[in-house]
């Protein structure tokens, strides 16, 4: 199965990437364990496309900014692929996964490929399994992936460390523009992109331009000596959307001749072996019938106030 799989996804097959990115969100053990075969497989063919994470606040209109940067990019001759991140309700665990009906259009564009995901409670805006989907994409012969993350504040986090340029897009008149809470997803923006630049939307879309412009020379630029740009756009209208891919590829261009691109990858690859090792031990442990045991306890202490939090984590670190 998994040879079949493998050869149909370095041959671009769309239906063997949709079955492997599913097979990667499994929680099966077998199919984790094909998956685990096909990434070992296909490694040599990943690495060569460019990571974009974009962000933003529910309303900034990340759906049709990516629709229309994506239909740029396709008519440019550029295979896009689209990683969207949906919530997950906390109480049914679902989610609504509706972002190939807000993309209709670049759905169905041959040179593009869009796949939703559930966040299941996943920290960082992003999902459990983002960073092998990443890789299958790229082993499919996607040369650009876009990441869309949930989309709620500043927990927008975990994308950053696996994308190559983070674009964070912000809405004029919403009054973000110095507020304080924002400096954090600011620090980590690479981009900033002011939207809905259209109508009677323009001049407030331009005075935002500059004001966050003004706000980042607050912000220490960088370690790869970036210093983040802003700019207008209208994804409607899809006014600046090769202004944007400009300044993302003067981006790319400045951490490549910076050696900083191939550190921040190595980097990334670090992060996600500390990700790994933690979900294994996690799971390692609540299979441990004497840590099972240990863990009941402390729940029925702590839940009496018998004991404090730390005290259940000294016994349950116990070695014996």
């Amino acid at each position: 199965m998994f040879q079949d799989l493998t050869n149909r996804l370095l041959g671009g097959d769309r239906n063997a990437l949709a079955k492997c990115i599913t097979l990667a969100e499994s929680q099966r053990q077998d199919d984790q364990e094909t998956i685990r075969i096909i990434l070992k497989n296909v490694l040599p063919s990943t690495g060569e496309s460019i990571r974009l994470g974009i962000t933003g606040s529910p309303g900034v209109g990340k759906s049709t900014f990516i629709e229309s940067l994506g239909s740029y990019l396709t008519s440019q001759g550029k295979k896009v692929a689209v990683l969207t991140i949906d919530p997950s309700s906390p109480i049914t665990k679902g989610s609504i996964l509706g972002d190939k009906t807000r993309m209709e259009k670049l759905a169905k564009n041959p040179l593009a490929f869009i796949r939703p995901s559930a966040t299941r409670s996943f920290p960082g805006g992003v999902s459990h399994s983002t960073r092998e989907s990443i890789l299958l994409c790229e082993a499919a012969g996607f040369e650009i992936i876009m990441v869309e993350t949930v989309g709620v504040g500043q927990s927008e986090f975990s994308v950053k460390d696996m994308t190559d340029c983070f674009l964070l897009l912000m809405l004029a008149g919403a009054g973000d523009e110095l507020q304080g809470i924002k400096k954090g997803i600011m620090e980590m923006a690479d981009i900033i992109a002011i939207t809905k630049a259209d109508g009677n939307n323009v001049k407030n879309a331009q005075q935002a331009c500059a004001e966050f412009q003004h706000a980042l020379h607050l912000i220490r630029p960088d370690d790869n000596g970036w210093a983040p740009k802003v700019i207008t756009c209208s994804a409607i209208e899809h006014a600046g959307m090769a202004e944007c891919w400009d300044l993302i590829s003067k981006f790319i261009n400045h951490t490549k001749s910076t050696a900083t691109f191939e550190q921040k990858r190595k980097e990334q690859k670090i992060t996600w072996l500390h990700d790994q090792l933690n979900a294994q031990w996690r799971g390692q442990l609540m299979q441990n019938q004497l840590f099972g045991e240990r863990w009941n306890e402390a729940i029925g202490k702590i839940s009496e106030n018998e004991w404090t939090v730390f005290e259940a984590v000294e016994q349950l670190t116990k070695r014996n």
